[in-house]
């Protein structure tokens, strides 16, 4: 059946975006000992590095892109709950199916796209840092542009068949 299908679907999509959140939940960490380790150096030893400071950002970037489809997973992403709160399960899949299709979906697509020639660009021309001292390779982290919203596209399709299920599926069906 129909909504078998949805549900299997969308709980593999979970099962790959669980796992990425998971990981990449324990770069946190990373960035907080990098962090540390620069103001120390900064403020005690009075060193600076263009890299180091580059690499905060890099994982922080990491965290953000690829977490990002774990967060819509866990329904954490922002939202301005003064109605959703109120409303009904079948209510909420309106809301999740509409506003997924209309703003997420299309949002992911062409952040997809418009990264893959970005991408490429930056590989080709091998580009890092323009700074001195700088990162090599600024194409990697570019990479995660298009990976991260790769997978919350992903999660945005497991969103719209979760709440097709919750919508159309009669009572007996699988649920998620």
């Amino acid at each position: 059946m129909i909504f078998e299908f949805l549900n299997r679907t969308a709980k593999i999509i979970d099962q790959i975006n669980e796992w990425v959140g998971r990981k990449i939940s324990w770069l946190t960490s990373v960035l907080v000992l990098i962090i540390c380790g620069d103001v120390v150096m900064r403020y005690f030893f009075n060193a600076s590095s263009a890299g180091v400071f580059e690499l905060e950002w890099h994982i922080f970037a990491v965290i953000f892109l690829l977490g990002a489809a774990y967060t819509l997973k866990h329904d954490k992403h922002v939202r301005v709950d003064v109605f959703y709160s109120r409303f009904t399960e079948k209510q909420k899949a309106w809301v999740n199916l509409t506003g997924t299709l209309l703003f997420l979906l299309p949002f992911c697509l062409v952040v997809i796209d418009a990264s893959f020639k970005f991408v490429e660009n930056s590989y080709r021309f091998h580009e890092s840092s323009p700074d001195p001292g700088g990162l090599p390779a600024r194409f990697i982290i570019k990479s995660a542009i298009t990976i991260g919203f790769i997978l919350l596209l992903m999660q945005s399709i497991s969103l719209i068949f979760k709440s097709i299920i919750t919508i159309f599926a009669p009572a007996n069906a699988t649920k998620h």
